[in-house]
């Protein structure tokens, strides 16, 4: 059942369940793996978490911290499986994610927080979980940053399982609901431990009511293929242990109880999806040709990598360049700063594992939301408009010197090779004149020392605040590249959080002063002759893709998986219509007028 208690923050309280239809009950959420599963559904929607605040009797509290210590135990059992279970199976980078798991728990602020309120306030084993976990919580809630926020959410997994072990212990053997074997996992959030289990069960997909695009198991999710939408409202009163379930994640729909027709329809479909992953594993043929539209425009298209796997993706697809890797993983791995050999080495081996493609590194991109010590002595009033980004570096210039001089260092010496390196949070021209003179006095230090290091380094500007696109002429002439971060840019221009699901349609297509903006920027590029490209999830909707041709944008960066659907939707574009709808799209004056364009081009009214 849906908690009661949720109504008013947002969640499913307000959604209205839609009457039944030959479809089923249809509710729609936000895509975070594509594809597609038809299944039974078994819920996992109760929240251990919200234990009350009941208290034992002192003479029970030993019993209390002994529970603890045993589930504990119980705990690490069941992830160190896990991992043996996940090896081979997903990166070595993402088993990792479990690392993090068994760190926290044998973290000693966490147990000493859990032991002392069973001691010093009684509080049972439940109740105090509950409540050290929900202060982390609240941090997570509060974030307002859209890259990496994990550290609340792993420590929820982690009590999430302390707890579910709880329960097993105290339940008499048989109760409870057993789960089919292959299974649509129905659930509040997204977890880790909901998506796996030591039973050999099968997740076909899975849909949550809440929870956003960034978390540790999305990434998992998406590298397990398996379809999974989150923010469906009204899922948890609409779906019945037992319900079936046609999971469109690249549609971003769930059907519940449809009838057999719409399931037959459905169920051919999926059969044709699970194939493919099982064809040979030689280069698709989109990947073979340079890609173009229907009427013969080319276009570039180069990756956006955050980790050794996506470069791997990249390389055997054949792609010239990755025209973005960030690179953030390695500082939210550790809570100490990562040393100069060792990013020196990761940087090595992404040029490395690039297989002569040419690498963009965006620099260090973090907020104050993530809590890097060393970068943020506390959370600011509001992180993404805080110190992040260039900004951020500028104010910690040793955190930056080190970064430079890895990437100097990582960089083959031959006199091809150039060291492309972006600098994310542009504001101004100052920005990227204070990287110059650190980039030269870092240069200078290797030559001294005697360092072998990449003299030539091309410097870009990302431009996603408001502030670069009333200076993209200005950046044009200082920065040697361009990129457009479109969702950051889309984001700052509307004044909408893209992870905030009420504002969901904000993003359904390009507002048309994004657009205005977009084609400025392209403009500024050309008149500079600088080459530009675009980044961003936002890129790969194919709803948006003939508006960002249309305006002129001629270089794309995506992620590996998402290029595929990326060519076949440049594909179906006809250039020139593509320039026509984009021209009418971007004088109108308000998202509705754009969509009417919107919908006139898909359906043929506008060539």
């Amino acid at each position: 059942m849906s908690d009661p208690t949720a109504a008013g923050d947002g969640t499913a309280e307000t959604a209205p369940v839609p009457a039944k239809a030959p479809g089923g009950v249809t509710l729609r959420g936000t895509p975070v793996a594509p594809g597609l599963a038809l299944g039974t559904v078994h819920r996992k929607d109760h929240d251990v978490l919200r234990a009350p605040p009941t208290r034992v009797p002192l003479e029970q509290v030993e019993r209390e911290l002994n529970r603890f210590h045993r589930s504990l135990t119980e705990s690490k059992r069941e992830i160190d499986a896990l991992k043996s279970r996940l090896a081979g199976r997903v990166p070595v980078e993402q088993i990792r994610i479990l690392d993090t798991h068994l760190a926290y728990l044998k973290d000693s602020v966490f147990l000493a927080d859990v032991e002392n309120l069973i001691l010093n306030e009684q509080m049972s084993l439940e109740a105090a979980i509950g409540k050290v976990v929900a202060d982390f919580d609240r941090i997570f809630r509060l974030v307002a940053s859209e890259t990496l926020r994990e550290r609340a959410v792993d420590l929820r997994d982690v009590g999430i399982r302390v707890l579910r072990n709880l329960e097993r212990d105290a339940a008499p053997e048989g109760a409870g609901v057993a789960a089919p074997q292959e299974y649509v996992l129905v659930a509040r959030e997204l977890s880790i431990v909901d998506m796996f289990n030591l039973a050999h069960e099968s997740v076909l997909a899975i849909a949550t009511e809440e929870g956003g695009l960034t978390s540790h198991a999305a990434i998992l999710a998406r590298t397990m293929r398996i379809p999974t939408l989150t923010g469906v409202a009204g899922l948890l009163d609409a779906a019945r242990e037992g319900s079936h379930a046609i999971v469109d994640a690249t549609e971003g729909v769930i059907r519940l109880d449809a009838d057999e027709v719409v399931r037959a329809q459905y169920g051919s479909r999926s059969k044709a999806e699970r194939e493919v992953p099982a064809a040979a594993t030689e280069t698709p043929a989109w990947a073979r040709r340079a890609p173009r539209t229907r009427d013969g425009t080319t276009v570039e298209i180069s990756a956006a990598a955050g980790n050794l796997p996506e470069v791997d993706a990249a390389a055997n697809l054949g792609l010239a360049a990755i025209g973005l890797y960030r690179t953030e993983l390695l500082y939210l791995l550790e809570r100490e700063q990562p040393s100069l050999e060792s990013l020196a080495a990761h940087y090595a081996s992404v040029v490395e594992h690039a297989r002569g493609a040419g690498v963009t590194f965006r620099l260090l991109h973090v907020d104050s939301s993530l809590e890097v010590g060393y970068l943020h002595e506390a959370r600011e009033m509001n992180p993404a408009l805080g110190r992040t980004g260039v900004r951020c570096l500028l104010s910690r210039e040793s955190v930056l010197r080190r970064q430079l001089q890895a990437l100097l260092r990582a960089q083959p010496a031959d006199g091809d090779a150039r060291l492309r390196i972006a600098v994310p949070f542009v504001v101004d021209c100052g920005d990227l004149r204070r990287l110059k003179e650190i980039l030269f006095e870092e240069r200078y230090a290797l030559r001294r020392a005697g360092v072998a290091f990449q003299e030539v380094v091309e410097l870009g500007a990302i431009i996603e605040t408001p502030a670069s696109v009333l200076g993209a002429r200005d950046l044009a002439r200082e920065a040697d590249f361009l990129l457009v971060g479109l969702d950051s840019l889309q984001q700052y221009l509307l004044a909408a959080d893209r992870e905030n699901h009420a504002l969901a349609p904000a993003f359904e297509s390009l507002h048309p002063f994004v657009l205005r903006a977009l084609a400025s920027i392209v403009e500024a590029a050309e008149q500079a002759g600088r080459p530009l490209s675009v980044f961003g999830v936002t890129v790969a909707d194919p709803v948006n893709v003939p508006f960002l041709v249309g305006v002129g944008v001629k270089h794309f960066t995506l992620a590996a998986s998402a290029i595929g659907d990326f060519v076949a939707a440049l594909t179906r574009i006809d250039a020139r219509g593509a320039r026509r709808a984009a021209a009418l799209a971007s004088r109108a004056s308000s998202i509705a007028e754009t969509q009417t364009f919107v919908d006139g081009y898909r359906h043929g009214l506008i060539r």
